[in-house]
């Protein structure tokens, strides 16, 4: 690959599970005249796929998170703790609080996505969202060493909902404080996997003593309980949100194009501006609409990382093509997990081994740095 005839500066907004990757690569095969920057708000990055492993108490909160500091030093990569505000696409700058303009010649996006649970009537002030992980984490670290009797609720009955309200309730039944686990959604719950695995995971939230409520609209949410449209009341004194993620409103800002506000992106991973890439929840696939999902943000990573390199050099680019159908491992509360893949589900301690050999090793790629070179 030729390498830029000039100076040329690549910055990544975003420690999501791409840039991560990208990150070590470029430590592993740095390219010359190449300055190299990262925009996080924070110096970690959460790894989204132990979230229930954490949260039931299997693994320690430290053990989430990607060190970017370390990362950023070990790609020779410029850190900058700040929030990104706006891309101007004309000058070619990022916007972000507290710093003067920073100048691109590529950039790309992984920011992940936010929640749209706020809006729901006393959730900004009653309820914690599940995304971003950082403050959910922090949260529930505070609220699991308590000693009272615990009432939780997840609203949101998809795949990442079950899992919470699966490892809430595991944790709080293992410390004898659970008192009711509740999960509640407005339409039907678990319809984005086969009849046969979600039956396997309604099996699970009722061996959990998890109460499923279904086709039910919530009118508010307090402190210690949660009202539906219906006039029941449902107890929790802690109620975080698995569902309405949205994109981050400051991407409408940008003049990229999108789709529901995600950015839009080809093959190469390049959005309306050749020179801003995007991957992760934050993007969408319009040439392979996709759903939601880390398996396709790690999987980009290869391919922006060689697009990057190529546009500095002006050669050829990479196209990602993702898969069909992705192996989904579900976390059932204990060390247990459920494996599906076309339909096809298993469940058992092995998949929890397999799930957390999975996890691990996609953790200790960053775990490892110092040893690597």
């Amino acid at each position: 690959m030729d390498q830029p005839s000039k100076t040329q500066d690549i910055v990544l907004i975003g420690g999501g599970h791409s840039h991560a990757l990208v990150l070590r690569e470029w430590g592993l095969n740095p390219l010359p005249g190449v300055r190299l920057t990262l925009i996080n708000p924070g110096p970690t990055a959460p790894y989204s796929g132990m979230l229930p492993g954490f949260v039931a108490g299997h693994y320690k909160r430290e053990d989430l998170d990607i060190n970017l500091v370390d990362l950023a030093k070990f790609s020779g990569a410029n850190l900058i703790l700040g929030a990104a505000r706006n891309i101007d696409i004309k000058d070619q700058t990022v916007d972000v609080e507290g710093h003067a303009p920073i100048p691109y010649d590529a950039l790309a996006i992984d920011i992940g996505i936010t929640s749209d649970m706020p809006q729901m009537a006393g959730f900004g002030h009653h309820a914690v969202p599940a995304k971003p992980l950082g403050p959910f984490a922090a949260e529930w670290e505070m609220f699991r060493s308590e000693t009272t009797p615990a009432h939780v609720a997840v609203i949101g009955g998809g795949i990442a909902g079950a899992e919470l309200i699966m490892a809430m309730a595991y944790d709080l039944r293992h410390h004898n404080r659970l008192a009711r686990a509740t999960l509640i959604d407005n339409a039907q719950a678990l319809t984005a996997i086969g009849a046969s695995a979600a039956q396997k995971l309604r099996n699970q939230l009722t061996a959990l003593g998890v109460t499923v409520l279904e086709d039910v609209e919530i009118k508010q949410i307090l402190s210690d309980r949660i009202v539906l449209e219906d006039g029941r009341e449902i107890l929790s004194d802690f109620t975080t949100g698995a569902a309405g993620a949205r994109a981050y409103d400051w991407l409408q800002q940008t003049g990229l194009k999108l789709h529901n506000g995600y950015v839009v992106v080809n093959e190469n991973l390049q959005s309306s501006q050749p020179n801003i890439f995007a991957t992760g929840d934050c993007a969408h696939l319009a040439y392979a609409p996709r759903p939601k999902a880390g398996v396709y943000a790690v999987r980009q990573s290869k391919v922006l990382y060689s697009n990057l390199r190529s546009f500095t050099s002006n050669s050829s680019m990479k196209s990602y093509n993702p898969q069909s159908d992705y192996l989904k491992l579900i976390s059932l509360g204990g060390k247990i997990a459920l494996a599906e893949k076309f339909n096809i589900p298993i469940s058992g301690a092995l998949m929890w081994r397999w799930k957390d050999h999975i996890d691990q090793s996609f953790m200790n790629q960053f775990r490892e740095l110092k040893s690597v070179r």
